[in-house]
């Protein structure tokens, strides 16, 4: 697939992993643990989003985040509950069924794009705004691995 930029300089079919977060409770933002074992028909293992449904695995871009801090909030990896925080990687580019390979094995197809907020998360009590329901990315696991901190993202052909 040829790499195609966007004017904001991320690219529309690779990009890396700078944290892999998880959290025992939903609600609650989530620590970057540096590294995790994404398993088919769960998402993260140990994480509490995960399950047998539609959003087993989150993503987010760093670059969402920074505009986050750019308002002067005291935000990171993990404050919006993403299992994966990206960089260099354009998420609006994403269609539903898009399928990402990430490091050597894992594989997870886009299942969401987007998400409705039926409650206040951690964060938006705390600040007020939350990036998810907009920014958000949800798949589920096809091929599951270790995923870690610096391994790269691809859009699969």
């Amino acid at each position: 697939m040829t790499k195609v930029s966007t004017t904001s300089g991320l690219s529309r079919t690779s990009g890396r992993v700078i944290a892999v977060c998880s959290s025992e409770k939903k609600g609650t933002p989530k620590t970057d643990v540096g590294e995790g074992i994404i398993e088919v028909g769960f998402g993260l293992k140990g994480d509490a989003h995960g399950g047998a449904w539609h959003r087993q695995v989150s993503l987010l871009a760093i670059e969402q985040i920074e505009t986050m801090k750019d308002k002067g909030f005291d935000v990171k990896p993990g404050s919006f509950a993403e299992n994966i925080c990206t960089e260099g990687f354009d998420h609006v580019g994403f269609d539903i069924g898009d399928r990402l390979r990430i490091g050597q094995t894992a594989i997870l197809e886009v299942t969401q794009i987007g998400k409705e907020c039926h409650t206040r998360c951690a964060i938006y009590n705390k600040i007020g705004e939350c990036i998810m329901p907009e920014q958000g990315v949800f798949a589920k696991v096809i091929e599951g691995g270790v995923i870690r901190t610096g391994d790269t993202l691809e859009v699969l052909a």
